[in-house]
């Protein structure tokens, strides 16, 4: 059940990186719902909705420069149960733009997952970054 939940959090972030749509929808409950925090400045969201979130991803892809990588670490199953599990991990989000790679953003990621019938699913995530976003 471990491997299982870490690997549908593994998922989202290559997804997440790739714009892999499909297979970022297939990570996600209907439900699901998105929430962030950064010291010092208003945070987007909460976003709801599998369909409202993956606009959101869209958006942010369409307005993002180089490449950005989401690099979990940490990956730590903090409970389970029968049919939930929330994890907790570490953010690296970093950009290559082709200058070199410059580090974007560190936060703490809690994911609450559910199992469905096809596998665990994300429920929530709540990102809590470590400072503000540069401009």
């Amino acid at each position: 059940m471990i491997g299982e939940i870490t690997r549908t959090v593994a998922a989202y972030a290559s997804a997440l990186d790739e714009l892999n749509v499909p297979e970022l929808e297939a990570v996600l409950t209907e439900d699901t719902t998105w929430t962030f925090a950064a010291p010092g400045q208003g945070a987007p969201g909460p976003v709801t909705g599998r369909a409202a979130v993956l606009e959101f991803v869209r958006n942010g892809h369409r307005a993002q420069t180089g490449t950005v990588r989401h690099h979990l670490s940490n990956v730590v199953p903090t409970a389970t149960g029968g049919a939930t599990a929330q994890v907790r991990a570490h953010l690296l989000q970093t950009r290559n733009t082709g200058d070199g790679i410059h580090v974007i953003a560190t936060g703490v990621y809690t994911f609450t997952l559910r199992r469905s019938a096809d596998g665990w699913r994300i429920a929530e995530l709540s990102l809590a970054l470590d400072s503000a976003m540069p401009g």
